[in-house]
């Protein structure tokens, strides 16, 4: 007899909606992150990413659908479906007398840690985010971006296996930005699953697994799955010298031509890297001094561009 485990997700949610008065700002959200993976929610302003994640963290009633993290409700299990979640919001409240330190130990004790084990909790999370030499710093005199990353060592603070995280790059510099993407890949690694929000996609497309996209409250599904997969098949193939568009009608079909050649330039789609050496050797073969191939900038914002119609 052959036994198939099968891994539960560690977030889902299943026709969700939510209204404010007579603005629906989720109308039918439905999403899956397994655990060790780094999913991002990708939309427009105003496409309910936030409202969402909210609903997600257990901090939002929905008005309808239903959430699980773990396999638990946050309306029937609430304490335990929100110790489940590390949420990280776009905009960090602090408390101002406190500092980063006594930031971090007082959510620590909130989720039952003690005064050793919060106090060392807190040592090994500003580490973790750069800020241990600011550790007696009141967090008011942090900057935008420091802010930031005392806002994840708080969400991380109770070890939890669920992250959400509302545009975590915000503010951060360049560093930083490399930094967090670093860590959220590694925390995804040690089994965590991670649902990001960003406006830079570029970086998400570094640092994700899966992505889901919003737009008007509604997740697109599949037709969103097929326009990324679409996106990461197209390659830019740039020449020395040859004639190009000769060389590339001769070559073997294991390609789509997506854009005729302009001079020694085009972009063609390509199953994957075998093919794309294929077609390389083919150009080599007919004499096209090959300078570079490679894909088409950020599949996820490719598959946003063609998809987006609503700005806000």
């Amino acid at each position: 007899m052959t036994i198939v485990t099968t891994t539960a997700p560690a977030l889902e949610a299943h026709g969700v909606r939510r209204a404010f008065g007579a603005v629906q700002a989720v109308v039918n959200a439905s999403l899956s992150v397994e655990p060790g993976s780094v999913t991002a929610l990708i939309g427009p302003n105003g496409s309910g990413k936030t409202t969402l994640m909210l609903m997600l963290a257990g901090l939002l009633r929905p008005d309808g659908g239903d959430v699980r993290v773990g396999g638990l409700s946050p309306i029937t299990s609430p304490k335990a479906a929100r110790t489940a979640v590390g949420w990280m919001p776009d905009v960090l409240g602090t408390w101002d007398s406190l500092t980063c330190r006594e930031t971090l130990v007082t959510f620590a004790r909130a989720y039952g840690l003690s005064p050793a084990d919060a106090d060392a909790r807190a040592f090994s999370l500003l580490e973790r985010v750069h800020l241990a030499d600011l550790a007696a710093q009141p967090a008011r005199v942090l900057s935008r971006g420091q802010k930031q990353r005392l806002s994840l060592a708080r969400a991380l603070v109770n070890d939890p296996p669920v992250l959400i995280l509302d545009e975590p790059a915000s503010g951060l510099d360049p560093r930083s930005r490399v930094e967090l993407r670093d860590l959220v890949r590694e925390l995804g690694t040690e089994g965590k699953a991670v649902l990001v929000s960003s406006h830079v996609l570029a970086e998400l497309d570094e640092m994700v697994d899966d992505a889901i996209f919003m737009s008007k409250g509604v997740t697109l599904g599949e037709a969103a799955d097929a326009e990324v997969a679409r996106a990461r098949t197209r390659w830019r193939l740039v020449a020395v010298e040859g004639d190009l568009g000769a060389a590339l009608a001769k070559a073997s079909r294991d390609f789509t031509l997506e854009e005729v050649p302009q001079g020694t330039a085009a972009v063609v789609s390509v199953s994957g890297d075998a093919d794309a050496a294929a077609l390389v050797a083919a150009l080599v073969g007919e004499g096209i001094k090959v300078a570079r191939i490679a894909p088409v900038g950020s599949a996820l914002e490719q598959a946003y561009l063609t998809m987006e119609t609503e700005r806000r």
